[in-house]
C-alpha cells in the first residue's frame, strides 16, 4: 500500500475514533455530573430534572417505595423531567444505563414523610443575648502620665473573641464583670479568663489596670453581651413547635463574629417607615418593638441559616392557616414565584418576583438562588430588597422553596436567597446527613 493511501485510511479510522470516543465520553461525563443521593416527600409526586443523553433510560429496584410511569424502565431525557411516584418512607437505587443496556449511574433516592410548614413573612424583633461576653474593642489605660497600656490586648485576647469564665464563674453578662475587676484590681492580682475563638477553647490571665483618670480599675476591653434587631420570619412548623427566621447569621456589627446564643426573644414589630435601595445604598425597614407585643418565640441557635427556636403557635398576621408542602432543591425551577414580607404596619403580603439562578448544592451551603424582585409595587415602595427583608419566605407552585438572604448592593431589585431545607435541618424539623450516619451506626 503506497504511502499517500496508507495516511488517508489511518486518517478515516482516527476520525471515527474520535468520534465514537465522544459519544462515550460525553454521556458519561454527564451521568458524573448527576447527584449520589435526591430526597424525595412520600405520597408526593417528584419531577426530576436530570441532564442525561437522550439515549438513557431509568430503572428502580424497589416501586413498591418509588415508582416511575412505567415499571419495566423509563427514557429519560435532558428535555424533559424524570417524575417519580414515592409511595412510601424507605430507600430506593434508581439505576440510568447508556443505550437503555449498560448501568452507568445509581442514585440512591431516600423517601421521606411528607413535611409541610405555614410560611411567615411577619416582621419580628430579635433581642439575642451571648453566650458570655463578647470583645468588641481595645482601647488604653491611663495608669500615669508616661503609661498607657491595654491590659486585655497585652493578654493577647482579639477581637471577637468570647469571654465565658472568669475566676471559674461563668458568664452570664457584663454586670458582674466590674466588680471582678475591682476586685482583683484592689488585692493585685490577675483573674484566670476562659475564651472562645472560634471552636477553639483558650485559658489565660489579665491583670486589671488602675485608670488614674477614672479612677477606677480597667481591662482595656470594650465588651457588649446583647444585640437588636428586626428580620422576618419564615416559618413555624406546627408539629414540632419550631420557627425559623433571617435566613443568615446574626454577626456583631464591630467585629463581623457571629453571636454565640446564651439565650434571646423574638417579638412582634411594626414596620414605621421604610428607606428605598438604591446602588450602592441597600435600604433598610425601620421597625419598632410592639410595647404589648407578647413573646412569639425564644432563640436557641443562631447559625448560617438564620436563627431557630421554640414557638408555640402560629403568630398574628399570617397568610396561612396551615402549613403547605416545602420543596428541595431540585425541585426549584428558574421562573415566577413569590415572596412574603411586611413593608408597612404588620400586614404580611405577596409579591411576585423571577428565581433567575438555581445552585447545585448537595451539602448546607448560602446563596442558593439568585431572584430578582419585578413586583412593581414593592419596587415603588422599597426600591427592591431591603434590609430588614432578610428571612422572607419564597414560594413556588405553591411550594415554600426558600429565603431572601441578601441584596445585590449594585443592583437593589436583585438578591441572593438560601434552600428552605437548609433552614429545616438547622430547626431540627429534618434530619441532617451526619445525624442520619450516627443512628445507622448506633
Amino acid at each position: 500500500m503506497n504511502s499517500p493511501l496508507r495516511t488517508k485510511l489511518l486518517g478515516l479510522l482516527f476520525a471515527f475514533f474520535l468520534c465514537v470516543i465522544s459519544q462515550v465520553i460525553q454521556p458519561m461525563q454527564s451521568y458524573a455530573s448527576l447527584p449520589d443521593e435526591v430526597q424525595v416527600f412520600a405520597g408526593r409526586k417528584t419531577d426530576v430534572r436530570l441532564a442525561v443523553p437522550a439515549a438513557s433510560s431509568a430503572v428502580v429496584d424497589r416501586p413498591d417505595i418509588v415508582g416511575l410511569d412505567h415499571s419495566s424502565g423509563l427514557k429519560v431525557s435532558g428535555q424533559q423531567p424524570l417524575h417519580l411516584h414515592p409511595q412510601q418512607t424507605g430507600h430506593a437505587k434508581l439505576t440510568l444505563k447508556l443505550w437503555g443496556k449498560i448501568p452507568v449511574k445509581t442514585v440512591n433516592v431516600k423517601v421521606i414523610p411528607d413535611l409541610r410548614v405555614v410560611p411567615g413573612g411577619q416582621t419580628i424583633g430579635v433581642k439575642v443575648k451571648s453566650a458570655g461576653i463578647l470583645v468588641v474593642g481595645h482601647h488604653l489605660v491611663h495608669s500615669s502620665p508616661d503609661e498607657q497600656k491595654s491590659p486585655g490586648e497585652a493578654a493577647g485576647i482579639k477581637l471577637g473573641d468570647l469571654i465565658t469564665h472568669m475566676n471559674g464563674h461563668k458568664l452570664d453578662g457584663v454586670s458582674g464583670v466590674s466588680e471582678a475587676v475591682e476586685l482583683a484590681g484592689k488585692s493585685n492580682q490577675s483573674i484566670d479568663v476562659v475564651l472562645k475563638r472560634g471552636n477553639e477553647t483558650i485559658k489565660t490571665k489579665l491583670t486589671p489596670a488602675y485608670d488614674s483618670e477614672d479612677k477606677a480599675w480597667r481591662l482595656g476591653l470594650y465588651i457588649r453581651d446583647s444585640a437588636a434587631g428586626v428580620g422576618t420570619l419564615t416559618f413555624y412548623a406546627p408539629d414540632q413547635g419550631v420557627y425559623g427566621a433571617l435566613g443568615h447569621v446574626i454577626t456583631d456589627m464591630n467585629t463581623q463574629t457571629s453571636i454565640v446564643v446564651g439565650s434571646g426573644q423574638i417579638v412582634q414589630s411594626n414596620v414605621t417607615s421604610i428607606s428605598k435601595s438604591e446602588t450602592g445604598d441597600p435600604g433598610e425597614k425601620r421597625a419598632h418593638f410592639l410595647k404589648e407585643s407578647k413573646i412569639l418565640g425564644n432563640i436557641e441557635r443562631n447559625t448560617a441559616f438564620g436563627i431557630f427556636g421554640k414557638m408555640s403557635q402560629n403568630p398574628d398576621h399570617s397568610l396561612y392557616s396551615q402549613g403547605i408542602p416545602v420543596a428541595f432543591s431540585h425541585e426549584i425551577k428558574e421562573g415566577k414565584a413569590e415572596i412574603l414580607t411586611v413593608v408597612e404596619g404588620q400586614q404580611v403580603e405577596r409579591y411576585s418576583v423571577d428565581i433567575v439562578h438555581v445552585a447545585n448544592q448537595s451539602e448546607p451551603a448560602t446563596k442558593g438562588l439568585v431572584l430578582r424582585i419585578t413586583d412593581p409595587k414593592l419596587i415603588d415602595k422599597t426600591g427592591g430588597i431591603v434590609q430588614g427583608m432578610s428571612g422572607s419566605p419564597i414560594v413556588q407552585d405553591g411550594k415554600l422553596i426558600g429565603a431572601v438572604t441578601h441584596v445585590f448592593v449594585n443592583d437593589p431589585k436583585s438578591g441572593y436567597g438560601c434552600f428552605i431545607e437548609w433552614m429545616l435541618q438547622d430547626a431540627g424539623v429534618m434530619m441532617k446527613k451526619e445525624q442520619e450516619k450516627n443512628l445507622k451506626a448506633g
